[in-house]
């Protein structure tokens, strides 16, 4: 067999659909990430078949608007009211959602707040990139001055891994505790997500739907206590939502409590017609919930016109995006919190890895996902495994 050759990792300026952004690439994987907002835009397989070497990512099929450009005299009637057009405008892929998740209070949004928070429509700064034969990494930062704090995300990968390692870093900058939610909104959607080839895997059990409906148009009944993947659908029986896609005309949102069991948490995806993996791997201990939102032709307004399928699974310290009122007003689901605490003048941090990987294109499903010190392994269909290499584990405290 022919040996790969594969280039140095790499880490450089790029524009994605014309706005500005960096590129981070490994010889076998590479990611786009914006400085608008910080999203990452782009994350794909760099070898292998043609197939496989698509963006696994969300991409808004709307025209994309960095947040610095967004003029509300302009752009309210091409992606709604400002509160959240601002947001929209600039959304695809994995966004951040920080300080909090979901709307603005009615107060905060006549001050210019928007939808999920400053960090997904504030400028980042990059603070620094390094590239060497073995490894690239990029460090960037984003301040949100209403809230009070500081963000720092550091991307780094290792030659020919298909593995994304990540840190983040929140500075509370104010003589003060603050409360507030920290929520990675990962968005999934066609070409990699696609009705009939494909399965969502989230280890959990216990799960709530959502208590407001789905603008007259949700696929599940409000506020019913289900257990993973099997949801109370609105017009009676159960909707599997794992599958995504099973309804045109129809969305939902609702949240699964990860198991507190596990130390390492995961949601992942499979396309078993491309037979390719994508996983999020995580400390359970930080980031408790999922979020699983599906958009399936539902919303007829602008930006989405009936034509936009998407599926988050937007996993963090919140089990759904009420805003800081309602979730605080809850205080613990299933008896876990619904919000995180930053001490005065303190600084809290994560690390979590994001992987692709070909598979048995026989996988119909994903079963688990095991870390040990040197790779990540998938399990499939009769527990048949594959394993990622990933020798940097040891930054998220894998031993």
């Amino acid at each position: 067999m022919k040996e790969t050759v594969t280039s140095p990792p790499k880490c450089g300026k790029t524009k994605w659909k014309g706005r500005p952004a960096l590129r981070l690439a490994s010889g076998a994987i590479e990611l786009v990430t914006l400085t608008g907002g910080g999203a990452i835009a782009d994350l794909r397989l760099s070898t292998g078949p043609e197939n496989q070497r698509g963006n696994v990512l969300w991409e808004a099929p709307w025209p994309s608007v960095d947040p610095k450009r967004y003029q509300a005299r302009l752009h309210n009637r091409i992606y709604g009211p400002a509160f959240v057009g601002k947001f929209l405008a600039g959304f695809t892929g994995h966004a951040l959602c920080l300080d909090y998740f979901g709307a603005p209070s009615e107060a905060e949004a006549r001050e210019g707040l928007c939808l999920h928070g400053e960090a997904g429509v504030n400028q980042w700064r990059v603070l620094r990139q390094s590239q060497s034969n073995a490894s690239a990494s990029l460090w960037m930062e984003a301040k949100l001055p209403h809230a009070g704090l500081k963000f720092q995300r550091e991307l780094s990968m290792r030659r020919d891994e298909t593995v994304v390692y990540v840190s983040e870093t929140i500075f509370n900058l104010r003589p003060m505790d603050h409360f507030f939610h920290w929520t990675q909104h990962v968005t999934l959607g066609p070409p990699f997500l696609q009705a009939g080839e494909s399965q969502v895997c989230v280890p959990a059990e216990r799960g709530m739907t959502w208590p407001h409906g789905y603008e007259g148009r949700s696929l599940l009944a409000n506020s019913k206590e289900f257990a993973w993947p099997l949801a109370p659908a609105e017009d009676g029986g159960l909707a599997d939502i794992s599958r995504p896609f099973s309804r045109s005309g129809t969305g939902f949102v609702a949240s699964a409590l990860l198991s507190p069991e596990r130390e390492w948490s995961f949601v992942a995806a499979l396309n078993f017609r491309l037979g390719l993996v994508l996983g999020y791997c995580f400390p359970r201990k930080t980031f408790p919930w999922v979020a699983i939102w599906e958009e399936n032709c539902a919303r007829l307004g602008s930006p989405w016109k009936g034509k936009t399928q998407a599926r988050g699974l937007e996993f963090g310290t919140t089990p759904m995006p009420v805003g800081k009122r309602e979730a605080f007003e809850t205080g613990t689901l299933f008896g876990a919190p619904t919000f995180q605490r930053i001490p005065a003048r303190g600084k809290l941090q994560v690390a979590y890895a994001i992987f692709l990987t070909p598979v048995n294109p026989g996988w119909r499903e994903i079963l688990d996902i095991e870390l040990d010190k040197q790779s990540i392994t998938v399990v499939g269909n009769n527990h048949d495994r594959a394993r990622v290499p990933a020798r940097n584990l040891k930054m998220m405290g894998v031993s």
